[in-house]
């Protein structure tokens, strides 16, 4: 099991916590960017450590230089979040740039949170290869 999976499985509750809180506050239809910093407040009010950028070492066949990703919300260092506002279901691209964060991370779990989404169809949770296996 990867050593951050049990408190990255924690944190998860209060990111679905804090986006009800921020729905309920704000509504729905707004940019992506307003629920980006909503998020961020709502879960630094919960106590969450959180970065929008982390500076990484890629090594790309023997050369090696640094990359900042710019991932939308980065949760204790255990949560890579993506945040969306568009109609519709969370497309697969979505999944793949947030499963690419988490590997180049180090990461456990991910989460895809699409504001622009129902109920039923705004979060799509992401674990890592492995990672919730002993």
């Amino acid at each position: 099991m990867h050593p951050k999976y049990q408190q990255a499985d924690l944190v998860m509750s209060d990111i679905h916590a804090a986006t009800t809180e921020v729905l309920k506050v704000i509504g729905p239809g707004l940019l992506e960017s307003v629920y980006e910093q909503c998020l961020f407040r709502e879960l630094e009010l919960r106590g969450h450590k959180l970065e929008k950028e982390k500076r990484i070492v890629i090594d790309y066949k023997g050369v090696v230089f640094e990359h900042v990703l710019r991932a939308d919300l980065i949760i204790d260092d255990c949560v890579v979040v993506e945040l969306k506002s568009v109609e519709g279901s969370i497309r697969p691209e979505y999944q793949l740039q947030i499963l690419s964060y988490m590997r180049l991370l180090d990461i456990p779990l991910g989460m895809v949170i699409n504001f622009g989404a129902t109920t039923s169809s705004r979060w799509k949770r992401l674990i890592l290869a492995g990672a919730d296996k002993p």
